[in-house]
């Protein structure tokens, strides 16, 4: 899994509509969305803006995680 941030909304939406329905996809207020790395040729090749935040994945997860979430 690759964690990727978009510079604005509507490229965060754009990607989404591309991605829903097609590769597994994690998302979060903050702008990143975590994606299988099969997923970013579409990006690309869609012109969806975007930069590459590393193949950490689930281990930056923590990082990124809204700190006020409410308890489960």
């Amino acid at each position: 899994m690759t964690l990727i941030r978009f510079p604005d909304e509507a490229a965060k939406d754009r990607a989404l509509e591309l991605l829903l329905g097609k590769y597994p996809c994690k998302s979060w207020k903050s702008g990143e969305l975590l994606v299988p790395e099969d997923a970013l040729p579409l990006l690309a090749r869609e012109n969806v803006p975007f930069k590459f935040e590393g193949l950490e994945g689930y281990e930056k997860l923590s990082k990124v995680r809204d700190p006020f979430a409410a308890p489960v």
